[in-house]
């Protein structure tokens, strides 16, 4: 069989390097792909988000099975021209990847539909925001209605920094054309869980537990980013579990398909746990960076088949094995991020943390200069520790994490606290 990676992340490292680890798959590229992936994938210089050019690709190597990674080319519509040409891609239509490409479509959706999630009002300019604020009060989060890289969020805990947020999203214009439209959402209090699901259309299958850090900051503080570490698993009551697959995960399958829009591929709902049950903040319409990369090495099954599986309509046979181990995700992110960020340091180390036991690297914003590895941007490396308990995997993370050095590195220190 021969699979096709799109994207060249942390991500898309561990999704190319649990395709390699099953019999069934012979051949596998990587677009873009990135220097890690390079020892496991035939790496060709695609941009992921070049939704054309990847399908003539695709089409002329006859590959059996295509896997997304990223947010862009889905919400472009990468697996519409799979669709045409008769190729496998696992991930939704561009229909129905409005999801995550419009934070505006998703609440009416949920109004729609009956599913929980806070209140907010769309706006357009400071004089509509200034309105939604007094009306819904403060604590209050502002959300861009495109797609963002995981930046387009603030939450807004008094005036000023609703005022800063004012001149973010209506006078610089910080999110361009995801800007256009801000939902002004209710501040809702409770425990933040990550549910991941697998969506043929009608049937789902949950994945395994998992918890996201996605504030620069130890302690949650700073501005958020695309994600600064994973924990999988993480405690997770079967009640509540239930729970958001009857108020939120069945509805929105159920409810998409009969909008039109089936739904095939990777759900993934943000979901506040509250008071009143749980509620939805929003959907991404793929696996979470860095969630991936503490999820993925516990599957005990190989992937491509429960892929396939999706891609035709066929989840509802199958199940999947999970093994008992934890795994805890570092990112290691460059000087600067989630800002501006620093390029071409040279990175050392690699070799030291990945001949501990139970450690992985997983590549994100690297680059080959002169044969030496360097940074590349934000998220530059993913270091993850795998053990009996999640205090032994978090451990095995941190060690190997010291192990690697490139020019002020930074990253949080707190991940799995509370859960180890």
């Amino acid at each position: 069989m021969r699979a096709l990676v799109v994207g060249g992340g942390a991500r898309e490292h561990a999704l190319a390097w649990k395709l390699s680890q099953g019999g069934g798959v012979d051949e596998i590229y990587a677009a873009p792909g990135n220097p890690g992936m390079a020892g496991i994938a035939t790496c060709v210089p695609i941009a992921a988000d070049a939704t054309v050019e990847l399908a003539e690709f695709a089409s002329s190597l006859k590959v059996d099975l295509t896997v997304v990674g990223p947010e862009l080319p889905l919400v472009l519509g990468i697996a519409d021209e799979f669709a045409r040409r008769g190729l496998v891609l696992v991930g939704p239509s561009r229909a129905a990847a409005e999801l995550e490409g419009s934070k505006v479509f998703t609440k009416e959706f949920c109004l729609r539909q009956g599913i929980p999630t806070p209140r907010a009002r769309v706006v357009s300019d400071r004089d509509q925001a200034a309105a939604a604020v007094k009306a819904i009060g403060t604590p209050v989060v502002f959300k861009a209605d495109g797609l963002a890289a995981g930046k387009g969020v603030q939450v807004c805990r008094s005036g000023a920094e609703v005022d800063d947020a004012m001149v973010r999203y209506f006078e610089e214009r910080s999110f361009g054309a995801a800007g256009e439209r801000v939902l002004v959402e209710e501040c809702v209090g409770g425990e933040e869980v990550s549910f991941m699901v697998l969506a043929d259309g009608a049937s789902v299958l949950p994945l395994a537990s998992a918890r996201d850090y996605k504030r620069v900051g130890d302690g949650d503080e700073g501005p958020n980013t695309g994600g600064m570490g994973a924990v999988s698993p993480v405690p997770l009551e079967p009640a509540l579990a239930t729970a958001i697959l009857r108020e939120i995960v069945y509805p929105t399958v159920a409810g998409m398909a009969a909008e039109g829009r089936p739904y095939r591929g990777v759900l993934y709902a943000g979901v506040m746990v509250t008071a009143a049950g749980p509620q939805l903040l929003e959907f991404n319409c793929r696996l979470g960076d860095p969630e991936t990369q503490a999820v993925i090495p516990r599957l005990e099954d190989d992937l491509a088949p429960l892929l396939r599986a999706v891609a035709a309509g066929e989840l509802g046979a199958q199940r999947a094995a999970w093994k008992r181990e934890a795994a805890a995700c570092v990112v290691l992110a460059a000087a600067g991020y989630p800002g501006a960020s620093r390029r071409g340091d040279p990175i050392t180390g690699l070799g030291d943390a990945l001949a501990r036991p139970g450690v992985l690297v997983f590549n994100g914003a690297t680059a080959l200069e002169d044969g030496r590895l360097v940074t590349a941007g934000g998220r530059v490396l993913s270091v993850v520790g795998r053990g009996a308990t999640v205090s032994a995997a978090v451990a095995a993370a941190y060690e190997a994490a010291a192990t690697v050095r490139f020019e002020d590195v930074q990253y949080r220190r707190d991940i799995g606290r509370g859960l180890a």
